[in-house]
């Protein structure tokens, strides 16, 4: 390599870096000042985030809020078993030369459902077969 060819290399080398730390110096700066501004923005005081006029029925809120969160988690991962269960179901009815979906066994689910929650609860069941239902 000539010293023209190795300084031309040099040359771009350092262009690329000096590219690369600006895009990077860039970057930094905006996710800082996207952090900053989240940060001002929901610095809010327990009532403000719940809603509540007092601070005690903050408390309360912020309490059943997290339990809430818990449970929804909790029922995510019910759905999450039931779909898996329904997909082993779904595939042995089709291996055995069956139908994918089994509908007097959906009515059933549904009466259930709806025995249990009323009209809510029919509106839940279609939500959850329709989850379910052609998995495989």
């Amino acid at each position: 390599m000539t010293t023209t060819t190795a300084t031309t290399a040099t040359k771009k080398t350092t262009t690329a870096v000096q590219t690369a730390t600006k895009k990077t110096t860039t970057a930094v700066q905006t996710a800082a000042e996207m952090t900053a501004v989240t940060r001002t923005t929901s610095v809010q005081t327990v009532t403000e985030r719940t809603g509540a006029r007092t601070e005690e029925a903050a408390g309360v809120i912020s309490g059943a809020r997290e339990r809430i969160d818990a449970l929804d988690d909790r029922i995510i991962g019910l759905v999450q078993e039931r779909m898996a269960v329904s997909a082993v179901i779904q595939d042995a009815r089709i291996e055995s030369g069956g139908r994918r979906v089994n509908l007097s066994r959906e009515m059933e689910v549904l009466a259930h459902y709806s025995d249990a929650l009323g009209k809510p609860g029919t509106a839940l069941a279609m939500t959850l077969l329709e989850l379910c239902r052609g998995r495989i």
